[in-house]
């Protein structure tokens, strides 16, 4: 084979197939901007492959097949670094890198303010990748700075890191070694972890290990499939070629040669623009797409840092500025457990308190009781925590070593801890919440603002701030408290008049004449959508027959499963569900009898679909009056759809359904039909 005779055809179609796809890596990995459609990336590399197949000597190092990994190593060779790989002093406020940079005065003998290059530090695992005649040949970790790992089949598995350099407006040197960072962006890392927890794999801690262990696998087709990304922060041997004389100009050139640099990297004119970036990207931190933990600033000037010279292990000219630690050690006191405004039933850790992310902290979130037994945490464990930013503290892991003999067991309650309500788990749910609904004070104002909502009660001036106004002030316990109200009580408000009181009293006394179906979607009962509402009335006709109904009868009723029907019986079997349903109707809130399946129900079974607008009736009226006549309304036209109504301004709907020959009414004609139906309109 390799006396095989091989075409200049088919060399120049390697040749192009070589500069398509590292075009196309460029485009993807470093620019965020790709050009070529994924399905024509993999048939492009599939034709390289299969070339490179039939012609092994074809095959280069610098090749985008090169990418996908290779046979597992059996141990990592070491490597010495031509230029050591050097550490960071680091500074942890305003005063010391003002003494940073008033000894960097001092030793340029300068009077004048210095220019300083600006990046984030990223939080990953430091690289070198050397490259010969702009083909990389070598990568290595930094290990302790004077010699590292050779993961070169590993590195060259990352689509951000080029294979071969690309030409800049100034040639590469024929030697470069190009030092950067190979990190974990949260999108991937949070995807990874999600992807080890469905087949039951262990978790990694956060980003940074997670990189770090794919850096290190012996199989580089393990690394191919982790989600890593470089970003190049400056260079080490540099020989056969001249580099600019400014820090940020060369990571320019860089960019050009095909790396991908910091977005945020920018020239600070002097130590207080440093402290300026410092405090920008401070706030911005959490939104960006990494990690990391502080900013490194360095003297611009290649030239001055040269003069500035190094100290033991670490340079003169460079100063990291910290962020305020995000993860420290501290101990588990205690495990309680909250109700949140959904049910959801969530175990806080009370802690020993910590200083962590610029705040002293004691309490912290487990989550949930399949998180507890994935770290297989105990009350009386060392545990790592994490506060980032504004997110609320969370414990990461258990330092096992640590773990002390007479450790206690965390269980969860079975009943919730508020209102005494049964927790319940769903299967595929890790959360365990309350059953108790509109009756559990924890759930209280969340289940308030829900029965007064437009598609509920529909209490009109009954908005958030003001249930969160009137239950903060102790005037508001349940929703038919809100039949309660007087006069006096609401113009007290801050905020409410005399006028706005009685404008609210009235809204309230109004919506008192309601239906079935939206009385029991705005009781909140869990899985209880419109529809679903509407198909229990519509089933059942009044609401005592449904109250008695065990989860045999509920399954009965159109699209119930065993279980909403769960959810619905333990609902109406709670003595505080009963009573505030009672005092609801004693309030006075009432409703027509519902036609019962079968009843009066001339479009069941069909489905019709509403579009353009609508001059007489809103959407969601025509939606409920052909809900009362038993159709079903979605949202869009199928073959199934069996009619559509279409107002002014009808588009894709109406052309579809004109194409499958579907009947289409005016909103005119639906009124006809809704009149004749006998409603008044």
């Amino acid at each position: 084979m390799s006396h095989q005779t091989i075409s200049s055809d088919v060399r120049e179609r390697v040749q192009e197939l070589h500069e398509i796809l590292q075009r196309a890596n460029h485009q993807y990995y470093v620019l965020d901007d790709p050009e070529l459609p994924d399905i024509e990336y993999d048939r492009r590399l599939r034709e390289l492959q299969d070339l490179e197949s039939e012609y092994p000597q074809l095959q280069t190092p610098d090749s985008p097949t090169q990418r996908v990994g290779a046979e597992p190593l059996s141990f990592f060779e070491e490597v010495r670094h031509e230029v050591p790989m050097l550490s960071l002093d680091n500074a942890f406020n305003n005063e010391e890198l003002l003494e940073f940079d008033r000894r960097v005065c001092e030793r340029l003998n300068s009077k004048g303010p210095i220019e300083y290059a600006c990046e984030p530090k990223l939080d990953g695992i430091a690289v070198s990748l050397l490259y010969r005649n702009g083909v990389l040949v070598r990568a290595a970790t930094r290990g302790d700075g004077t010699t590292g790992e050779n993961i070169t089949q590993n590195v060259r598995t990352v689509g951000s890191v080029p294979l071969r350099l690309h030409q800049g407006d100034i040639s590469y040197p024929g030697i470069l070694e190009v030092r950067g960072e190979i990190y974990m962006p949260k999108t991937g890392f949070a995807e990874l972890n999600r992807k080890a927890a469905s087949v039951g794999e262990k978790l990694f801690v956060n980003p940074r290990n997670a990189a770090a262990g794919s850096l290190r696998q012996l199989d580089s087709r393990v690394t191919a499939q982790r989600p890593l990304e470089l970003c190049v922060y400056g260079t080490g041997l540099v020989e056969g070629g001249e580099l600019p004389d400014e820090h940020v100009n060369t990571l320019q050139l860089l960019g050009q040669w095909g790396f991908r640099t910091n977005r945020e990297m920018r020239a600070a004119k002097d130590i207080q623009g440093c402290i300026d970036y410092y405090r920008e990207i401070g706030d911005k931190r959490e939104s960006l797409p990494y990690d990391i933990d502080g900013i490194v600033f360095k003297v611009n000037s290649i030239p001055l840092q040269r003069r500035l010279g190094f100290v033991a292990r670490a340079p003169r000219w460079a100063m990291a500025y910290k962020f305020p630690a995000q993860e420290e050690m501290t101990e588990l006191l205690d495990v309680e457990f909250q109700v949140g405004r959904t049910g959801a039933v969530t175990p806080v850790a009370r802690l020993k308190p910590v200083f962590v992310g610029g705040v002293t902290v004691s309490n912290a979130t487990l989550h949930n009781r399949d998180e507890i037994e994935r770290l297989g945490v105990m009350i009386g464990d060392t545990v790592i925590i994490r506060r980032a930013g504004d997110v609320i503290p969370q414990v990461v892991s258990v330092v096992e070593k640590e773990r002390k003999p007479g450790g206690q067991v965390i269980e969860f309650p079975g009943h919730c801890p508020v209102c005494g309500s049964p927790v319940e788990s769903t299967p595929g749910e890790a959360a365990v919440r309350c059953s108790g609904g509109l009756i559990c004070s924890a759930q209280r104002k969340q289940a308030i603002k829900h029965f007064a909502s437009r598609k509920a009660m529909d209490i009109d001036g009954l908005g958030d701030k003001l249930v969160e106004q009137l239950v903060d002030e102790g005037l508001l316990h349940s929703v038919s408290g809100l039949f309660r109200q007087t006069l006096e009580q609401l113009a007290g408000l801050e905020r409410m008049g005399q006028k706005s009181a009685q404008n609210l009293l009235d809204a309230l006394e109004k919506s008192k004449e309601t239906t079935l179906p939206k009385f029991l979607y705005a009781l909140g009962i869990r899985e209880v959508g419109e529809a679903t509402a509407r198909n229990l009335a519509g089933h059942f006709g009044e609401l005592q027959p449904l109250m008695a109904a065990d989860v045999e009868a509920l399954q009965e009723v159109e699209d119930v499963g065993p279980v909403v029907a769960h959810f619905v019986a333990e609902f109406f079997q709670q003595p505080h569900a009963q009573e505030e349903v009672e005092a609801l109707q004693q309030a006075g809130v009432h409703w027509a009898a519902e036609e019962t399946d079968g009843l009066d129900q001339p479009l069941a079974g069909q489905t019709w679909v509403l579009t353009g607008k609508l001059e007489t009736l809103s959407r969601g009226e025509a939606k409920d009056y052909l809900q009362r006549l038993g159709a079903k309304v979605a949202g869009s036209v199928s073959v199934k759809t069996s009619t559509l109504v279409a107002g002014p301004g009808a588009g894709s709907k109406l052309s579809k359904a004109q194409e499958l020959d579907i009947t289409v009414l005016s909103e005119e004609e639906l009124l006809d039909l809704l009149r004749e139906r006998g409603f008044e309109i």
